[in-house]
C-alpha cells in the first residue's frame, strides 16, 4: 500500500509501523513542502562615499616680484611697497584654478581680496610673501599693516563657516601647486585673531617636489596652480633666514618658561632675505574655459 507525503491525520494514527518520531519528521515534511519558498533576499550593498571632485570654476593670477629697496634704513613714514619698489624685479605670473563649486565661501572670499580696492588696503596686491619653507611650502597674506606689506580685508568680508565644516577637507596637499586656506599654518597675531569681525584670507601654495601630508585635514584646499610652476620654484629658492641650533635651543627653553618673546623670535625664522612680494593679482576671463575636473 502506497504512503502519502500528506496523509490524512486518521490514516496517520492507524498506521501500524508509525512511531513517535516519524510523526514529528512527517509533520515538518508536509509543512515544509506546503510552504512556498521564500525569495532570496540579496544582500544590502552599500555605496561607498564618492571622492570629492572638484572643478575649475574661476581663474586667478598673480604677479610677484622682487623689492631690493624694502629693507633699507632711509625709509620714511609714508613709504610702502609701492614706494619702495618702483623698481622692482619681476619674477613672472601664477595663475590658479579654483574649485568654486566645492568651495564657495572660500573661493569668494579670496576672489574679492585678489579684486579688492587698492586704496583701502582690502587686496593682496603689494604684500608680502611672509614665509617660505624650502621643499614645501610658502605663506602669503599675513592679516596686519599694509604699511608693512600685510593684508587688510574689508568690514563686509563673508564669514566662511567651511572653515568649521568637516567636508572642506576633503582634498590633499598631495603634490606642488596646490592652494589652500591656512588654518593651522597661520601666522596672523592673536589680538588680530581674537577680534569678532576676524577673517581669515593668508594662504599656501606648495612648492614640492613632494606632498605636504602634515598639512592634510588642517588646511583648506581650494585650487591648484594651472601656468606658473616655475615661479612657485622660483620664490621658493629664495633663501631664507634659519637659526641656528643654538638658538632654537635657547628658544625652546624660553617658551618652556612662558616667555613671550619666544614667539615674538620665531615669528623671524623661515622670512625671505630678499623681499618677494605679490606685485598684481586678478581675475582672468575665458570665454570658454575647459572646466575638467582637477584633483590637487
Amino acid at each position: 500500500m502506497g504512503f502519502s507525503l500528506t496523509p490524512t491525520p486518521t490514516s496517520l494514527l492507524h498506521h501500524p509501523n508509525l512511531t513517535r518520531r516519524s510523526l514529528l519528521f512527517l509533520a515538518t515534511t508536509t509543512t515544509t513542502l506546503s510552504v512556498p519558498l521564500a525569495p532570496t533576499l540579496s544582500a544590502t550593498t552599500t555605496t561607498p562615499p564618492q571622492p570629492p571632485n572638484p572643478t575649475i570654476t574661476d581663474r586667478i593670477f598673480m604677479d610677484f616680484s622682487l623689492c631690493p629697496n624694502y629693507f633699507l634704513p632711509n625709509r620714511t613714514l609714508g613709504d610702502n611697497l609701492s614706494t619702495l619698489c618702483s623698481e622692482s624685479t619681476p619674477l613672472g605670473r601664477i595663475v590658479l584654478g579654483l574649485y568654486g563649486n566645492l568651495l564657495p565661501l572660500t573661493v569668494s572670499n579670496f576672489k574679492s581680496m585678489c579684486l579688492g580696492s587698492n586704496s583701502s588696503a582690502s587686496s593682496y596686491k603689494n604684500t608680502l610673501v611672509h614665509k617660505i619653507f624650502p621643499g614645501r611650502y610658502f605663506l602669503a597674506g599675513r592679516q596686519g599693516r599694509p604699511d608693512k606689506g600685510e593684508v587688510r580685508p574689508p568690514h563686509d568680508l563673508a564669514r566662511n563657516t567651511e572653515t568649521v565644516d568637516s567636508k572642506a577637507f576633503s582634498l590633499m596637499h598631495s603634490r606642488p601647486g596646490v592652494v589652500s586656506l591656512s588654518l593651522s599654518e597661520n601666522d596672523d597675531d592673536d589680538e588680530i585673531k581674537l577680534d569678532p569681525g576676524y577673517r581669515n584670507v593668508e594662504f599656501l601654495i606648495t612648492t614640492g617636489p613632494g606632498p605636504c601630508p602634515d598639512l592634510d585635514y588642517k588646511n583648506i584646499v581650494f585650487g591648484t596652480v594651472l601656468e606658473g610652476l616655475d615661479v612657485v620654484t622660483a620664490i621658493a629658492s629664495i633663501p631664507t633666514y634659519q637659526p641656528s641650533e643654538r638658538i632654537r635651543q635657547f628658544n625652546d627653553l624660553a617658551e618652556f618658561f612662558g616667555d613671550e618673546r619666544a614667539q615674538n623670535a620665531r615669528a623671524t625664522w623661515n622670512r625671505p632675505l630678499t623681499t618677494v612680494y605679490i606685485s598684481d593679482c586678478g581675475e582672468l576671463k575665458v570665454t570658454h574655459p575647459p572646466l575638467s575636473p582637477s584633483l590637487p
